[in-house]
């Protein structure tokens, strides 16, 4: 295997991790609610302080990856989280999960754009939508095993223990990114001199060190880009968040047949994940970056927008949860679109731009994590409502697509190089 795929496949590996530690409360979270006497108001707010942490901190975990370099920033955002998953499991209140969920959602800010910088270094810059699939992917992988694997042992052990285990998960995996990943391909032992140079001439990164600006936000590409993926992280948190509850309390689901929505689910976002990235390079060969990787967002997010509204007015548990499963695997198929516009925008930045991207979004999926429980309770105990207005936010996103152009790079001042 070359050493690309390999760095690829551990980043995967990261990324299943990841969705692991960050969906298990959201699976664990009918019985925490018993457990620990929290009202749907008080699970949004935990649900969505994560968000809130996650999205302040994208930015300069991104700019410290720029600047510092995607291997030791790594280390530490998973060390972090990895403390604060445990943690969680001493939980005893909500005060105290509250401000577990905060400093976990701190820690955990910058994994992918500190991914994404990986990418940019290691692979040519055609092979970046292909990249950004299969970590994605892997992220959909981590979200369809943890009902498996968070079910079985809170039956078994209770809830906490469930968090004890996957903290230790990101320790091993911290052990053996440390001692075997180099940050440029050059470093890395047994690399051939063929994929060295394929790698190196490919990558399209600007020479020189960049020094970053306030001013980049006055760009209207970049604040498309954001506007977007407002509208996109606001849909995809519902199924990280508030899916388990909704299925169980809205559609009136047992423990099993959630798991295996979820779960579900969660496997159609893999499946979507891939396949955008694929046919996002293909468009991209064919028709340009420009609308490459506009037709796959528009496409993905327009239907994904469309099934969940059609979802919410279907009585039939079965054919409701197949239109939501599909909304999320629609929703997933743009996002090697998203991410790798961002980093062509960002360039030897894209650490930077990406956590830019991933802010925006968090920032909406904080306000509709917290305020789908207000909603719920607004409209009578309604489940469904909320989702209604996830489902315009989707297509609002779609649109914005046809703006969005992954040609037009961000300029970021340019420091001379130190002899």
């Amino acid at each position: 295997m070359k050493k690309r795929y390999q760095v690829l496949f551990a980043l995967s590996l990261l990324s299943v991790i990841t969705f692991l530690d960050r969906i298990a409360i959201s699976v664990a979270s009918p019985k925490i609610m018993t457990d620990l006497g929290l009202s749907k108001e008080q699970l949004g707010w935990i649900l969505g302080i994560f968000a809130l942490a996650y999205g302040g901190f994208e930015i300069p975990t991104g700019l410290m990856g720029d600047r510092l370099g995607a291997k030791k920033v790594l280390i530490r955002v998973v060390l972090w989280w990895s403390a604060f998953t445990v943690l969680t499991g001493f939980a005893t209140g909500f005060g105290m999960l509250l401000i577990t969920r905060f400093l976990f959602g701190i820690g955990e800010a910058g994994a992918y754009p500190n991914s994404s910088i990986v990418l940019s270094k290691w692979f040519p810059a055609i092979e970046r939508a292909r990249g950004q699939a299969w970590i994605w992917s892997a992220s959909r992988v981590g979200g369809a095993l943890t009902p498996f694997l968070v079910i079985p042992i809170q039956n078994h052990f209770g809830w906490r223990v469930s968090f004890f285990f996957l903290g230790i998960l990101g320790l091993l995996w911290v052990i053996f990114w440390k001692f075997w990943f180099k940050e440029e391909p050059s470093e890395m032992k047994g690399i051939s001199e063929h994929e060295l140079k394929n790698i190196l001439t490919k990558r399209n990164l600007p020479q020189g060190h960049h020094k970053f600006s306030w001013a980049i936000f006055k760009n209207t590409n970049l604040l498309l880009l954001m506007a977007m993926y407002f509208c996109y992280a606001s849909g995809a948190f519902f199924f990280q968040a508030w899916l388990p509850t909704y299925l169980q309390k809205g559609r009136g689901l047992d423990d099993q047949e959630m798991s295996f929505i979820t779960s579900f689910s969660f496997v159609l976002g893999a499946v979507g994940c891939l396949s955008g990235g694929f046919v996002c390079d293909f468009l991209v060969k064919k028709i340009g970056p420009r609308w490459g990787r506009a037709a796959v967002a528009l496409t993905g997010l327009g239907l994904s927008g469309i099934f969940m509204m059609i979802s919410v007015f279907v009585n039939d548990n079965t054919a409701a949860t197949i239109l939501l499963s599909a909304g999320l695997g629609l929703m997933d198929f743009t996002i090697p679109a998203s991410w790798s516009t961002a980093m062509d925008i960002g360039g030897k930045n894209a650490g930077t731009i990406t956590g830019a991207m991933n802010t925006a979004g968090l920032f909406g999926s904080t306000l509709n994590t917290i305020g789908f429980g207000y909603l719920v309770t607004a409209f009578g105990n309604n489940y469904h409502a909320p989702v209604v207005l996830l489902a315009i936010l989707l297509i609002i996103g779609a649109l914005l697509w046809l703006k969005i152009d992954a040609t037009q790079r961000i300029t970021f001042e340019v420091l001379e190089e130190k002899s």
